[in-house]
């Protein structure tokens, strides 16, 4: 079990003005929530990418615009002209970076999304950071970074170079450029490694929103490498905690280079199997799933799970939503969707 520090209370005020990029997406909705309740000026930006329907993502924009202390700009960070002007007229104090291109298997038949989303876009912001005195940028990194590696728990200690996607592949590239200009222009960064996040507000592409429309419809879901896989979900409230106890700290000195930069885990810090979360999900749920066993897809790992000692240590935090609370939320939610 990880121990919980005591560490001091930090929290945004007022006086801090938080970007967060991606508003309009899963975890990004819920950040903006959290910042504008501890009291923060908060400017959203989203381009509203249709990589799946548009109208949840018009439906987070439309909950978050009723909030007074948010603005939500539609433009595209892989614009380097819009992104410039974003930077030369906002005053951010704060960065957090969740825009992004998702999905593993989508990036085998289009990567170049993931290079214009991830890649380029991520390298508009850190020039933006870096010329407009930007106190902290946190950006989301994910646990797909740690690739072939087999040894459980996943640290931040364990090598990353072996990604079995172009999308972790850009995950990765987003580590080393931040870490570059941490180092060149004592810019500090925090990457967060984020695990199989689900909840309320989920995106339909994952396995939650998948299996539920799937179960409810009476049709099979895919199970993938025939079930025996094994996933860290974390419930998106403490993903959400985890971010904002990361942001208000400034990361210490890198120990080989001495950039202000590191890099942390956020996961559920439990491995569960993928059957685990079927049965979990389909008492939540009330009915029966249809199994349709399918082989291991190309880009997917067998097992993930989150060491996130370093996280608590730092923040006194370690998520801890039980699946079977979190899949209740997610269901009680899906269902108020689904008859929308």
């Amino acid at each position: 079990m990880t121990r919980i520090a005591t560490i001091p209370s930090l929290t945004f005020s007022e006086h801090d003005h938080v970007l967060v990029t991606g508003s309009a997406g899963f975890i990004g909705m819920h950040v903006v929530e959290r910042l504008c309740r501890d009291g923060a000026r908060v400017t959203g930006v989203d381009n509203f990418e249709p990589y799946y329907d548009p109208a949840l993502k018009e439906a987070r924009a439309a909950r978050l615009t009723t909030l007074p202390q948010f603005s939500l700009y539609r433009l595209d960070l892989a614009d380097a002209d819009a992104a410039r002007n974003l930077f030369r007229d906002g005053g951010f104090t704060h960065i957090i970076h969740l825009a992004a291109q998702p999905g593993v298997r989508y990036s085998l038949d289009h990567p170049d999304v993931y290079l214009r989303n991830n890649v380029t876009a991520f390298g508009h912001i850190l020039e933006g950071c870096r010329h407009h005195r930007v106190r902290h940028l946190v950006y989301a990194s994910s646990s797909s970074v740690y690739g072939a590696n087999h040894t459980l728990p996943f640290s931040e200690d364990q090598p990353t170079d072996h990604p079995v996607s172009l999308y972790a592949a850009t995950k990765k590239a987003n580590e080393l450029m931040a870490h570059s200009y941490s180092h060149l222009f004592k810019l500090p960064t925090t990457g967060l490694r984020f695990f199989t996040v689900y909840g309320p507000w989920g995106r339909p592409d994952m396995s939650p929103m998948l299996f539920a429309d799937a179960i409810l419809s009476g049709r099979p879901i895919k199970v993938f490498n025939h079930g025996k896989m094994q996933r860290d979900y974390t419930f998106v409230d403490d993903i959400v905690e985890g971010v904002v106890r990361i942001a208000v700290r400034l990361p210490n000195a890198d120990h080989v280079t001495g950039a202000p930069a590191a890099i942390y885990n956020i996961g559920g810090n439990k491995a569960v199997a993928l059957e685990t979360f079927i049965d979990t999900l389909s008492r939540a749920l009330g009915k029966e799933a249809i199994r349709d066993n399918q082989p291991m897809q190309p880009g997917d790992v067998v097992a993930t799970y989150a060491d996130v000692s370093r996280l608590t240590q730092v923040t006194g935090f370690a998520p801890n939503t039980p699946l079977e609370k979190g899949l209740k939320r997610f269901v009680e939610w899906y269902l108020k969707w689904r008859r929308a």
